[in-house]
């Protein structure tokens, strides 16, 4: 049932669902294809080889030929060996498998591993990073190469997202002079090469930033992370007042929980608890929307307070508002809480026509997702049962929080409408049968 628009629900107006659903800011290509690259193999040394680097394990097979390596690896793709050089002892080559050939690189030691200007602890790690590499390299060049053509770097991120906001809520304490806006004569040069632990996003070009080390570059002074490439675009206004804030939003999920050591992103449980202290008879509630300025207001005080934001009554005495930021939070991830990895998974199992097989099935997916979406969902899902539990007050049921949260909470890999479209109604079963079964399933 659609909530009616109330003369009660002060601030807030009716969004259909349609209106709702917003394409994904986060472009998963990338994502994808580094989930796809192939895996090293480590092709171990059956004898004892003389002389072996203490540096180097059973992946060493000592002076050979590349006749000879190539025959060991045996055609095995993302397969790897270490030899020493015939031609010049002393020297070392690794020999990977890729593309159906085998690569010969020229490798050093100086306390870590590299063949380039990436350095690894290990070699496992090294080889994982050049296959991830080279597979996007080969699959994607002409991809790589558009990527800068069309920029989000006016509508997320630190330099630039609602600016004269936190601007003015940043400088409140500070001097009139330092209350205008940073010139170009100040910015930053965002040229630091920086190791980010979990999948991060390009904040120029809203790619993924594939490899395992140095994928990208960060501003020492306002935080922005970008690609490389993509940094000789960054136009020149950075904002070094904005190195205090540390993203909530649009951060991924997994990583957000390690930086905070938390089960669930801090933002999900604050949002809950505001929402089960005083909405839970709201009438269409997550279906009413809240004015969107008022949301991003929610959303940069996350961004900018964390787990002190208040998101009290006196702030926002509107539900609505709440509950939109935690919907805007969940669209935001550049990987959804369903993943795109289990994404076909869940599709497949709410097409299954026996009830009982069709719960069976989801539940084995659900012990797919990371142990960060997974702990999420469950949360999320005791939660809205919560809410269905006041239907006769808020006039919301399983299906119509399966439709407001189903394309919400899961995307399809490929930014595909059509696909979107002819989903939709088995994201919302997904979701109904994750409300009524939570208590089974999780």
């Amino acid at each position: 049932m659609a909530a009616s628009s109330n003369s009660s629900l002060s601030g807030s107006s009716v969004s259909s669902d349609a209106e709702e659903y917003q394409p994904p800011i986060w472009k998963s290509y990338l994502y994808q294809l580094q989930q796809e690259a192939p895996r090293p193999k480590r092709i171990v040394c059956s004898g004892e080889v003389e002389n072996r680097p203490k540096y180097y394990g059973r992946e060493f097979h000592g002076i050979i030929s590349r006749e000879q390596a190539d025959e060991l690896l045996g055609g095995v793709e993302g397969a790897y060996i270490l030899r020493e050089s015939q031609r010049q002892p002393g020297c070392y080559t690794l020999a990977l498998r890729f593309g159906n050939q085998t690569l010969n690189y020229r490798l050093f030691y100086d306390g870590k591993h590299f063949v380039g200007e990436k350095r690894f602890e290990s070699i496992h790690d090294l080889v994982t990073d050049g296959l991830i590499t080279l597979y996007i390299e080969t699959k994607a060049s002409e991809y790589i190469s558009k990527m800068t053509t069309n920029p989000i770097y006016e509508h997320i991120g630190y330099a630039t997202l609602l600016r004269e906001k936190v601007s003015r809520r940043l400088s409140r304490s500070k001097n009139e002079s330092r209350k205008t806006s940073v010139t170009s004569e100040e910015h930053a040069t965002v040229d630091k090469v920086h190791t980010f632990r979990g999948p991060h996003w390009c904040e120029y070009c809203a790619n993924f930033m594939w490899g395992l080390i140095a994928q990208g570059v960060r501003c020492s002074d306002c935080g922005l992370n970008v690609h490389k490439q993509c940094s000789k675009h960054v136009p020149n206004d950075c904002q070094p007042d904005l190195k205090r804030i540390k993203k909530v939003y649009c951060c991924d999920l997994t990583t957000l929980v390690k930086a905070h050591n938390t089960q669930r992103p801090m933002v999900v449980d604050i949002c809950i608890r505001e929402i089960e202290a005083r909405g839970l008879k709201s009438e269409g509630l997550y279906r009413v929307s809240g004015f969107t300025e008022h949301i991003e207001d929610v959303k940069m005080a996350f961004d900018r307070d964390g787990e002190k934001a208040d998101i009290s009554a006196n702030i926002y005495p509107d539900i609505n508002i709440i509950t939109g930021a935690l919907k805007l939070y969940f669209r935001d991830l550049p990987i959804p809480v369903i993943t795109y990895d289990t994404y076909s998974k869940f599709i497949e199992a709410a097409k299954i026509s026996s009830a009982d097989e069709r719960l069976e099935a989801v539940h084995e997916v659900l012990m797919l997702l990371p142990p960060a979406h997974y702990e999420t969902l469950r949360y999320l899902m005791i939660h809205l049962k919560k809410v269905t539990q006041n239907e006769k007050d808020n006039f919301m049921n399983a299906e119509n929080l399966g439709i407001v949260f189903g394309p919400t909470l899961m995307r399809p890999p490929e930014d595909s409408m059509l696909t979107t479209l002819h989903d939709m109604r088995y994201q919302k079963l997904i979701v109904q049968i994750l409300i009524e079964n939570e208590d089974v399933l999780f």
